[in-house]
């Protein structure tokens, strides 16, 4: 059965209303392609925004973890400090705890050693005492281990910031005395002058050095002690040329000459004196006599108070005229 022919239906349409609807769809194509350009390029960064926003979240995330982690290290960190700094108050009470118990100890240690040393001092004075101590054979070593400690504590006291005279009645103070004592008795021994003339040269070396540069006033009876165990030493001829071959000898005894104390005045005359009684050195002493303020010290303590120093003084000087004539030298006494 044939379909009907449908009838075509047309439309009448006004010119105006024709140009605007052909003015439309040529408007629609040249801007539709653009706009679904723009659409397509705003789906794409939409997609790329979201892509950017779940790295961010991501990132966030792993910061926030981070985060986390650091404040366990933190708090971590924090007690292991409080733990450290309790441990470091602890530790520091010990310290002080030890270091009083060192202080003590060291405190009895000085007291030991300047009462032993105060009994050996007293020992020392017996010639079969000191004869003992050089059969022992540990005499050489006492007394080099006497010359470092009289060195270290002469210098530690020239080290304080403070100036004033050291503390005389102080138990290191007692100790080197007693330490120089010792010494002054083994040079006062035959045995003993001739073991320190040979094999002491260091100590008397010592000895020396450390007089030099006392201050006038400083440590009045450890220099006594020091110039007697010197002028023991000079009564033996090898030590007197020892001693006299030191070229600060004679300016260590005019500085000591001006000393405020009496005896330490005294013993460096003595010192002298026993010095210009030895024929093998009177020359060179003479010589240097001559050129050196010594000699007006003499002369000043000739005035001396002290009896004993006076007496001295006048003796030292009458052997330096003695040597100036034997020397063929003029009388200088005169210009003084």
């Amino acid at each position: 059965m044939d379909r009907p022919v449908e009838k075509e239906v047309f439309v009448k349409v006004g010119r105006g209303d024709l140009d605007r609807l052909t003015t439309e769809v040529m408007q629609l194509r040249e801007f539709l392609p653009r706009m679904v350009n723009d659409l397509v390029d705003t789906l794409h960064k939409t997609s790329n925004t979201e892509r950017v926003s779940d790295h961010v979240s991501q990132e966030q995330n792993r910061l926030r973890q981070q985060c986390l982690h650091l404040g366990s290290r933190l708090d971590l960190a924090e007690t292991e400090r409080q733990r450290e700094r309790e441990e470091k108050l602890l530790l520091k009470a010990e310290l002080w705890a030890c270091r009083e118990q060192l202080q003590q100890q060291a405190e009895f240690c000085r007291g030991l050693g300047a009462a032993s040393c105060t009994v050996l001092w007293s020992a020392s004075g017996r010639e079969d005492a000191v004869r003992d101590m050089l059969a022992d054979g540990k005499l050489p070593s006492f007394l080099d281990l006497a010359g470092q400690t009289l060195q270290s504590f002469v210098q530690s006291g020239e080290d304080v910031s403070t100036p004033g005279p050291l503390d005389q009645t102080s138990t290191e103070h007692q100790f080197v005395l007693a330490l120089a004592g010792i010494i002054t008795n083994v040079a006062a021994v035959p045995c003993g002058r001739d073991f320190l003339s040979s094999s002491g040269h260091g100590l008397l070396g010592t000895l020396m050095q450390l007089l030099e540069p006392r201050k006038p006033g400083a440590l009045p009876r450890l220099k006594v002690l020091m110039l007697m165990a010197l002028y023991n030493v000079s009564i033996s001829v090898r030590g007197l040329k020892y001693i006299s071959q030191s070229p600060g000898l004679l300016p260590m005894v005019w500085t000591l000459l001006e000393d405020q104390d009496p005896d330490v005045c005294l013993h460096s005359l003595r010192l002298l004196q026993s010095l210009l009684l030895e024929e093998e050195v009177e020359t060179t002493m003479g010589a240097a006599l001559l050129t050196s303020p010594c000699l007006e010290h003499v002369c000043r303590l000739t005035s001396s108070q002290q009896p004993a120093l006076k007496q001295t003084a006048c003796d030292t000087l009458e052997d330096i005229q003695a040597l100036f004539c034997k020397l063929g030298k003029p009388d200088r006494q005169s210009s003084f």
